[in-house]
């Protein structure tokens, strides 16, 4: 393990109301350098009492000079911090330094052309003169402040990039976060090493041992339960939390009956195999889809399944404290006081602008726990990204099928089935998923998608001839996508021998189906899943 810890010495990206500011963070940690997203209204003082290694001013949709826009504190660039200013927090460092914004009917947006005029520079060192870059400004830089060197220009924007080596201040008018822009992530690298002198050691593998030991203090002598889903955060948080107290962790499991082919299975198996944690298993079919019979609107069904999650929940946790309180001086006499989720750092971004002391989204792992249940949460993962929480499954020993599992709803199945769920209903859409997951995973395809659901359409019928008869089956839909976050997503491009062999497949093999179809639209208009 080196010796870059946790939350040291972060680097600030200073969120101005960017749609991009989580994506900076994350190119910050591709390159190897801790970053904490902070809101633009946190004092300077917050911030610089943050010890930061450097700060990032992101873009935002005001306009510098309006009145009520986000400003930026002279102070954040007077206590030698390398700074680094994109679009919004560009033009915001020119002002604080005395340079001049305004409106000079040179708006540029999308793709722009930049000449370099300096390819020696921090910033552009090793990068060609001429190069595109993703534009999404009316107003431009017109006069450098004092000092700042110019280092980029486009026919929009005469001040396109400034440095000051002296002072560590640096910016671009564009927004080197994107991939559109073709040398963004060496622009940013550049900065992070070459101008503030970063290390680039920090990755989140080499954490593991300070997030087990930063558990292991949280908890202290307590018991504490893990709603464990069999996705890849909750068996993550939980490997985690299991190594810093051991048997001081009982994990529920609840099977709803909506899961795909062989996933309880994995978790009762595999996962208790791999970490050694003691598990519970509620076996709660019968009980939801008694509660799902004759409901077919998409909404319901998820407020169904989620209110019946939280009661059989509720019910294993008061058996758990019920076990494990006031049963002698034994080391099962302490009470169950923490609850593990597997928060991740978008849910923390998202619900309070990354301050991190916002209350976490109620919906996230179990639906909303019930008031009465009174426990602490423990969070170890709610500092990092889904991609690095895989890196620390890894270091951990969680079986790889679990740690690069796609995406899966909560809900489950409930919401892949367009009309009511039936268990026999449940058994076809199982069967064609765990045929189209096996191809994929045959040809390879796994981590190049970002999830595949399969939906059956419960209530379409479509003619078909199978054996030299008529039918009247299902269709499935396969809905490929690919995505960074599932913010946005695209069709995925399946191989056509890929797709053709899935619906063969399925087509002979789920006799209640005659009609495989391909979903090729994008998030958005379209979301991933269809309910």
């Amino acid at each position: 393990m080196t010796s870059t810890h946790l939350q040291d010495a972060p680097v600030l990206v200073v969120d101005f109301g960017a749609q991009y500011a989580q994506l900076i963070a994350r190119r910050v940690r591709e390159a190897n350098c801790f970053s904490e997203v902070v809101p633009s209204t946190m004092p300077a003082a917050e911030m610089l009492a943050k010890s930061p290694a450097a700060i990032i001013l992101s873009g935002g949709p005001s306009s510098v000079y309006e009145e009520g826009a986000p400003r930026l504190d002279p102070a954040l660039l007077e206590a030698g911090v390398p700074v680094f200013g994109m679009c919004y927090g560009f033009q915001s460092m020119a002002q604080a330094l005395g340079g001049t914004v305004e409106k000079t009917g040179l708006s540029e947006f999308g793709s722009t052309h930049a000449n370099i005029t300096d390819t020696t520079s921090t910033l552009f060192n090793g990068q060609p003169g001429e190069q595109s870059v993703w534009m999404s400004h009316g107003d431009s830089v017109s006069v450098a402040p004092e000092g700042l060197r110019v280092t980029a220009t486009t026919s929009g924007a005469p001040v396109a990039a400034f440095e000051d080596d002296e002072r560590k201040l640096y910016g671009v008018q564009w927004h080197p976060e994107v991939l559109h822009s073709t040398f963004g992530q060496q622009v940013l690298e550049n900065f992070l090493l070459r101008g503030a002198g970063l290390a680039g050691d920090w990755t989140a593998a080499n954490v593991v041992d300070e997030l087990v030991a930063q558990a292991r203090e949280t908890i202290g002598e307590a018991r504490v339960i893990c709603g464990l889903s069999g996705g890849v955060d909750s068996s993550v948080a939980a490997a985690l939390v299991q190594k810093a107290v051991g048997d001081q962790l009982t994990c529920v499991f609840v099977d709803h009956g909506l899961l795909r082919s062989g996933e309880a299975e994995q978790v009762e198996q595999d996962f208790v195999e791999a970490t050694g944690v003691d598990l519970v298993v509620v076996d709660a079919r019968e009980r939801f889809l008694g509660a799902l019979a004759g409901v077919s609107d998409p909404e319901e069904k998820r407020k169904i399944i989620g209110r019946e999650f939280i009661r059989v929940f509720e019910q294993a946790a008061r058996d758990i404290v019920e076990a494990h309180s006031g049963q002698g001086a034994g080391p099962d006499d302490h009470p169950v006081e923490f609850l593990v989720q597997g928060t991740l750092y978008p849910d923390v971004v998202e619900s309070g602008g990354g301050t991190g002391t916002a209350n976490i989204k109620s919906h996230h792992n179990v639906g909303g726990l019930p008031d009465d249940l009174q426990f602490k949460l423990v969070e170890p993962l709610r500092l990092l990204f889904k991609d690095e929480v895989r890196q620390v499954g890894l270091e951990l020993g969680v079986p790889e099928a679990i740690v690069w599992r796609q995406p899966f709803p909560g809900p489950g199945l409930g919401i892949r089935i367009v009309g009511e769920v039936t268990a026999e209903r449940l058994d076809i859409l199982r069967a064609a998923d765990a045929i189209a997951r096996e191809e994929l995973t045959g040809a390879g395809l796994d981590r190049d998608i970002w999830q595949c659901p399969v939906v059956l359409l419960a209530d379409v019928r479509s003619v078909g001839v199978q054996g030299d008869g008529r039918t009247y089956g299902h269709p499935i839909v396969l809905r490929p996508v690919s995505s960074e976050d599932a913010m946005t997503a695209d069709w995925a491009r399946v191989p056509f021998e890929v797709l053709a062999k899935i619906s063969t497949r399925i087509t002979n093999e789920v006799r209640e189906v005659n009609r495989v179809v391909l979903d090729v639209t994008s998030k958005p208009p379209g979301t991933i899943e269809w309910e």
